[in-house]
């Protein structure tokens, strides 16, 4: 899947499942918004409005996997799940899974094929060391960014977590919105609400 955020004609075509023509018509004459690069006459389509060209015209948006990425949240915190998900789920571009317990993780990290995993270290059944190292073993997750959270404060801890696989480590409690940022950030996604300076 494209995890693109702006796409050329033929791009876009081809998701479309149309001609390149109809694409530059469509733009030329503007139910296809996006804009010329400049001192060129390419022209570009920020996935947002091909998302909706597509939605207004019945073309299947599935093409576009509705652009979301999926992020999975493992702990066994109930409530600190709920802020993590409002967060992420308040962003507007993540498809969230949750799970519980290492085993749950696992199980959803091969089914739901995550882009970032969010991770609690101590969970009731497995250390999240373990969940990491597991990840990494599978070729096909290499790209699954993993962020792994806990209260534990040992540096050394932290080192080992990188080691295992942990992209980032954050300390707990942290505010949901910096997480939701880092998980932005490593995903290479604009930042949709900057804080304001």
């Amino acid at each position: 899947m494209s995890t693109k955020t702006v796409f050329t004609t033929g791009e876009a075509a081809k998701i479309c499942k149309v001609s390149q023509q109809t694409i530059i018509r469509c733009f030329d004459n503007g139910s296809l918004k996006g804009f010329r690069v400049p001192g060129s006459r390419f022209r570009r389509i920020p996935r947002d409005h091909l998302f909706s060209f597509m939605k207004e015209n019945g073309i299947p948006t599935d093409a576009l996997d509705s652009g979301k990425r999926k992020v999975l949240i493992v702990d066994d915190n109930e409530e600190l799940v709920e802020l993590m998900q409002d967060a992420f789920a308040r962003d507007g571009r993540f498809d969230i899974k949750t799970a519980n317990n290492g085993f749950g993780a696992g199980m959803a990290v091969r089914e739901f094929r995550p882009h970032l995993v969010v991770l609690d270290v101590m969970l009731p059944d497995i250390n999240g060391k373990e969940v990491c190292k597991r990840v990494r073993g599978d070729d096909s997750m290499k790209s699954v960014k993993i962020i792994c959270i806990s209260g534990m404060v040992e540096q050394d801890k932290v080192a080992d977590l990188i080691a295992a696989g942990a992209d980032e480590f954050m300390q707990k409690p942290f505010s949901v919105e910096r997480l939701v940022e880092m998980g932005c950030s490593m995903l290479e996604m604009e930042n949709s609400n900057p804080t304001p300076s």
